[in-house]
C-alpha cells in the first residue's frame, strides 16, 4: 500500500515538524540516552565510591551536583544510573512488543476460536496489577533486573496485542491485503510483508509510550528495594537512599533523580504520543 505525500517547501517542513514541547522532549530523551552510553567517560568519579567525610556536600567545583549520604558523588551515579534505568524498560518495551505483535497479528489474521482463546487471555493478563506481578516474581526470584523486566513485558504484553489486532483486523480487509491471498501468497507471508510494516509506525509509537511508563514502573520497584541490587546506581534507588538526606534538610540528592525520572516520562510520553498524532493524520 502507497500513500500520495505532497512535499512542503523547506521551512514548512520544519515548522511542521513539531511543537516546541515535543522538540524539547526529543532533545532531551535523546541527551539521557547519550549520557547514559556515555557514563563511563562523562562520569567524573567512581559512582560506588564511599567517602563519609564528604556525605551530604553541597555542589562544589570537585562535585557538581554535590553528594550524598555515603559520600558518592551525585552527577556520577546519576549518569551511570541511567543505564540500569533505561536498559530495564527498554527490555519491557522489546518482549512486550514482539510479544504483543505476534499475539495480535495471529488473532486478528486467523479469527475464530484462536482469537477467542487470545483474546481472553490478554483479558486474564489486564485483570492481573502489572506491579504486582513484578513484585510477586521478584520475592520468588530475588532482586535484579530480569525478573521484574519479564513480569513487566508480560503486564504490558495486552495493551500491544490488542493494539496490533485492531490494526491488522483493519488493513487485512483492505484490496491488497485480498489480492496477495488470490494470488496464493501465504498468511505468513501477507502478514510479515506488507501488513506489519503498515502498522509498524502505530506500534512503535505506542512503544515509546510504554517505555516512559515502564521506567516509572521500574524506579518504583528500586524505590521499594525490590528491582536493582543495591550497590547499582539507579535512579529509584537514589530517591529511596534519598530519604535520609531529606530528613537532614539536604533534599538535592533526592529530588535531582526523582526529576530526572519524571522528566524522562514526560519526554517519551510527549515523543510518542506526537508521533502516534502524526501517523494518524498522514492516514486521513
Amino acid at each position: 500500500m502507497t500513500a500520495v505525500l505532497t512535499r512542503r517547501p523547506g521551512l514548512a517542513r520544519i515548522r511542521s515538524a513539531g511543537s516546541p514541547l515535543h522538540l524539547c522532549c526529543l532533545v532531551f530523551a535523546v541527551l539521557v540516552v547519550v549520557g547514559a552510553l556515555l557514563a563511563g567517560v562523562l562520569a567524573p568519579h567512581d559512582p560506588n565510591a564511599v567517602d563519609l567525610g564528604n556525605a551530604l556536600a553541597g555542589p562544589s567545583g570537585d562535585h557538581p551536583l554535590g553528594a550524598d549520604v555515603a559520600g558518592r558523588d551525585t552527577l556520577s551515579r546519576l549518569l551511570t544510573g541511567a543505564r540500569a534505568s533505561l536498559l530495564g524498560p527498554l527490555g519491557v518495551v522489546v518482549f512486550s512488543t514482539v510479544a504483543g505483535v505476534a499475539v495480535g497479528t495471529a488473532a486478528a489474521w486467523k479469527g475464530g476460536w484462536l482469537d477467542s482463546v487470545l483474546s481472553r487471555s490478554t483479558e486474564l493478563v489486564f485483570a492481573f496489577p502489572g506491579m504486582l506481578l513484578a513484585i510477586l516474581i521478584v520475592s520468588i526470584y530475588g532482586e535484579g533486573l530480569l525478573a521484574p523486566v519479564i513480569a513487566l513485558a508480560i503486564a504490558y504484553l495486552p495493551y500491544v496485542g490488542r493494539l496490533t489486532r485492531s490494526l491488522v483486523l483493519a488493513e487485512r480487509e483492505r484490496p491488497y491485503a485480498s489480492a496477495y491471498r488470490v494470488q496464493g501468497h501465504s498468511g505468513l507471508q501477507i502478514c510479515l510483508r506488507h501488513i506489519l510494516p503498515n502498522v509498524a509506525p502505530v506500534v512503535l509509537a505506542q512503544s515509546a509510550i510504554n517505555f516512559g511508563y515502564a521506567l516509572m514502573d521500574l524506579a518504583g520497584l528500586s524505590f521499594l528495594g525490590l528491582g536493582i541490587p543495591a550497590l547499582t546506581p539507579d535512579w529509584g534507588r537514589m530517591v529511596f537512599d534519598g530519604q535520609t538526606a531529606i530528613q537532614r534538610g539536604y533534599p538535592l540528592s533526592a529530588i535531582l533523580p526523582c526529576s530526572l525520572i519524571v522528566l524522562t516520562v514526560v519526554a517519551f510520553n510527549v515523543v510518542g504520543e506526537r508521533w502516534a498524532d502524526r501517523v494518524a493524520r498522514r492516514d486521513r
